[in-house]
């Protein structure tokens, strides 16, 4: 439908609205789903996504009850090889008519699914060279499968990761066993085995960047130091120590001159209770930053969780507004 209205089309003159109707995010996609369980959303969203069309035939009209139904619901209705979504993540690609090789660019996103976000260790993952992929990932991004980011402090520095949760969770959980998957008798036991891949390569990833969109469109200028114009990840040198330290949200605002300032840096983990040791994480790369690039003088940190804080961290928050601390429920329903 896009070639009718681009470049030299004949219809190109023609074109009264040009409406581009993207996904729905994180909070809409709870909505959509019916899902009021912060914790629930989340991880139905690291496999769905945001695409509507996923809510009710692909799923039978299916949704997870809640925690202690999400593990049932991943069998039943995504896992099940008697479901339309089944499949859905093959035939995205499939369907592509730009995809030639399809094998080599599921390969790829494979390699992007395990954890190598660059160029080259992409490229080492598949035992190719970097400049043999170019093409490949260059029209995975074209076709909206793939996102390129920019490292928030080393502009010669990128990553890509995969546009599409679905993709992602079919690569890190499903296509090594599919074999597995197709006898539905397997499917629990398949989950099960899978289920700490799935916490650790998707949901992990994937609330780092729910977390970069909640700074970006819905956090509170209070709670950011400013108004927000640009958000991302990236990493940080650390000379005395010989080693370099990820960033999982780094968010800049302009000053009275115009010029960026880095007014936030935050830190998300699913995984485990945040104290006090990540918040003095985050104040060591706030030293580092200050040094070498320009930061806000009320620079803060945010504290995201999945599994919520401590008491001293709690403390040290309500003692100091530049500590921020961000639960899922606050992530879904707050600023």
């Amino acid at each position: 439908m896009g070639s009718l209205l681009a470049g030299n089309a004949p219809l190109r003159g023609r074109a009264g609205l040009a409406l581009v109707v993207p996904t729905l995010d994180f909070r809409l996609a709870a909505e959509f789903w019916g899902i009021d369980d912060a914790h629930t959303a989340v991880l139905t969203n690291a496999i769905v996504g945001g695409t509507p069309a996923y809510r009710r035939e692909f799923v039978q009209d299916d949704v997870p009850a809640g925690p202690g139904d999400f593990d049932a619901w991943a069998v039943r209705a995504v896992l099940n090889a008697a479901r339309p979504l089944f499949r859905e993540a093959r035939y995205l690609l499939a369907e592509e008519p730009d995809l030639r090789d399809t094998a080599l660019y599921h390969w790829v996103l494979g390699a992007i699914a395990d954890g190598n976000a660059t160029r080259g260790g992409i490229a080492n993952y598949l035992g190719r060279r970097s400049t043999d992929l170019a093409h490949s990932l260059g029209v995975l991004e074209d076709i909206g499968m793939v996102i390129h980011e920019v490292d928030a402090f080393r502009k010669n520095r990128a990553t890509f990761h995969i546009a599409e949760p679905l993709i992602t969770f079919y690569h890190a959980i499903m296509r090594p066993v599919w074999g597995d998957l197709e006898r539905p008798s397997r499917a629990p036991a398949v989950w099960q085995r899978a289920k700490h891949v799935f916490l650790a390569q998707v949901v992990g990833p994937h609330l780092e960047r729910l977390c970069r969109e909640w700074v970006r469109w819905y956090a509170s200028a209070e709670t950011c130091g400013g108004y927000v114009s640009r958000v991302a990840s990236g990493t940080v040198n650390d000379p005395s120590a010989h080693t370099t330290h990820d960033v999982d949200v780094a968010a800049f605002g302009r000053d009275d001159d115009g010029r960026e300032v880095l007014q936030a840096i935050g830190e998300a983990t699913w995984h485990e209770t945040m104290g006090a040791e990540h918040l003095q994480r985050l104040e060591h790369l706030r030293d580092l930053l200050r040094t070498r690039h320009g930061a806000a003088a009320t620079m803060r940190l945010l504290c995201f969780s999945g599994h919520g804080f401590t008491g001293d961290l709690h403390r040290r928050a309500a003692a100091d507004e530049s500590v921020q601390l961000i639960d899922l429920n606050r992530l879904y329903r707050g600023e």
